[in-house]
């Protein structure tokens, strides 16, 4: 019976701005319980998380996880009831759409004169604090290999970069999260990228391509569920068809690679597990989601990642979550979320 201790393991971290607090909320439990990757890659908000898990020695990640989205864990949360709260959050993501957001990107309009690269907000303040939180040596040069995604503007293609062939700086992970026209293009040695999210919001490529002969647990953390609720409002649908518009894409991404596995002479010998982590607990949220970084919006989303994290770790030690068996094993988690 295959250990954990013997598998490659492998974060793969989506994209989806505020909601990014669910990925650290995992990252908690899986630290506690001493479950370090080999690997990181991420795309958008996932590519700021993913780089402060690397660029940071093992006891110093979760202190900035928590400093870069300050949630006030373990406190107790006010609600006042489903409409109050529904008032609350579209609030605050109108707050944020109006006043930016401390330490990520600046008020609205204040990127509307650079006429080079326009966007409607100034992401500045996340270089200053990415330049705060990570120590960029140990990010290129470390024991984690670190890998992000953007798009080309002009042509359209995707870009990896990656530690084992580039030197990834600030300016990397403002272009991998760079959803125009909301955020301006990031230019990278004379090319204008944009988020990585509209190549792959969840860049599972790159990893499930390069599998070797060990066993693979690739824990692959998204936010945007696939089902899910909605009532008859026209925030409820704009909602559920943003969730939709990506959700439906990782789907796609993961029955693509099942349908590889499972034909491929080249793969059949490969032993993958995908542990597919998605933020589905979103009853409370509302169609400006993404934009919504209050303490207590943050708080339930990491609470959340905790809770998803635990049941992960519950699976592996009592088996029930394959380890070591050959082919492309999927694992959902909430259960009841499969692609």
């Amino acid at each position: 019976m295959t250990d954990v201790s013997d598998c490659r393991i492998v974060f793969v971290l989506a994209g989806g701005n505020a909601l990014g607090a669910y990925q650290a909320g995992v990252y908690q439990a899986l630290h506690k319980a001493g479950l370090t990757p080999e690997w990181i890659v991420g795309t958008s908000i996932g590519a700021a998380n993913g780089a402060i898990m690397a660029g940071n020695a093992p006891e110093d990640r979760l202190t900035r996880l928590r400093e870069f989205w300050r949630p006030a864990v373990g406190a107790a949360s006010l609600y006042y009831g489903e409409s109050a709260e529904t008032w609350r959050r579209s609030g605050e993501a109108l707050a944020t759409l109006l006043a930016g957001r401390a330490g990520m990107f600046a008020p609205i309009g204040t990127a509307l004169a650079t006429r080079e690269t326009p966007g409607l907000y100034d992401t500045a303040p996340l270089a200053r604090t990415l330049a705060r939180l990570i120590d960029f040596d140990r990010l290129n040069q470390g024991t984690i290999r670190y890998t992000i995604q953007a798009v080309a503007l002009d042509s359209g293609a995707g870009r990896l970069f990656d530690t084992h062939k580039d030197r990834i700086g600030v300016e990397h992970i403002r272009a991998s999260g760079a959803m125009a026209p909301a955020f301006p293009p990031i230019a990278i040695d004379g090319t204008l990228f944009v988020d990585g999210g509209l190549a792959a919001n969840l860049p599972l490529d790159p990893v499930l391509e390069q599998a070797d002969h060990r066993p693979l647990l690739c824990i692959a953390i998204d936010l945007l569920p696939l089902a899910g609720p909605h009532d008859a409002t026209i925030g409820s649908l704009i909602a559920r068809i943003q969730d939709l518009a990506l959700a439906a894409q990782s789907r796609r991404i993961i029955e693509s690679w099942q349908h590889r596995y499972g034909c491929d002479p080249a793969l059949s010998d490969r032993a993958v597990t995908l542990a597919h982590l998605t933020y589905a607990t979103q009853h409370r949220e509302v169609a400006g989601k993404a934009m919504d970084f209050s303490a207590a919006s943050v708080r339930q989303r990491w609470d959340a990642g905790v809770r998803d994290g635990d049941a992960l770790l519950s699976g592996l030690r009592d088996g029930t979550i394959p380890l070591g068996r050959a082919g492309l094993n999927l694992v959902a988690i909430p259960q009841g979320e499969r692609p």
